[in-house]
């Protein structure tokens, strides 16, 4: 199962929902697709699809989910690293509509480039060939996730901490 999750945001992220519903359409993805759009204005035609969830449901989709695909929000890729999964994450963006500025893409960058456990997807052309080689690219040796949820926590507070002083 593949778990796709939008966030809160107020600003739709149609981009985003509209690939991974192509992709099925196309049967690229041939797993069932649970979507989480918030308030995206696209409704998913290929996909089961709610527009927002508890939070235990969403811990629930992430913990039986293979793949969880989500913006560039923090909580929402946090999530799937505490559950030890790698997310792929397509941060929103200014261009698109998708929010205020670029602050999701460059958070992405930062946290891509100093911590190595994450998926970005910047181009979403570029999604479906994430979603195929998802198995080879989340075992690899460059995403260290396998018991490092404590070095992440220490990490990212650090990141965080050092943005805001």
């Amino acid at each position: 199962m593949i778990f796709v999750t939008v966030g809160t945001h107020e600003q739709p992220f149609n981009r985003l929902l509209i690939e991974v519903d192509k992709l099925v359409a196309d049967s690229v993805i041939q797993e069932r697709v649970i979507m989480q759009t918030g308030y995206s204005s696209y409704v998913p035609k290929n996909c089961e699809h709610y527009d927002f969830l508890s939070l235990q449901a969403m811990e629930d989709y992430i913990k039986k989910a293979r793949i969880i695909i989500t913006h560039g929000g923090p909580a929402s890729f946090i999530a799937p690293l505490q559950a030890k999964k790698i997310p792929i994450v397509v941060p929103r963006q200014e261009k698109y509509k998708e929010h205020i500025n670029n602050h999701q893409v460059d958070f992405v960058k930062l946290i891509d480039r100093k911590m190595h456990n994450i998926i970005p997807v910047y181009n979403i052309n570029d999604l479906k060939y994430k979603i195929l080689d998802y198995d080879k690219i989340s075992n690899s040796d460059s995403n260290i996730i396998k018991s490092n949820n404590d070095k992440f926590v220490k990490g990212f507070e650090k990141i965080v901490s050092d943005i805001f002083d």
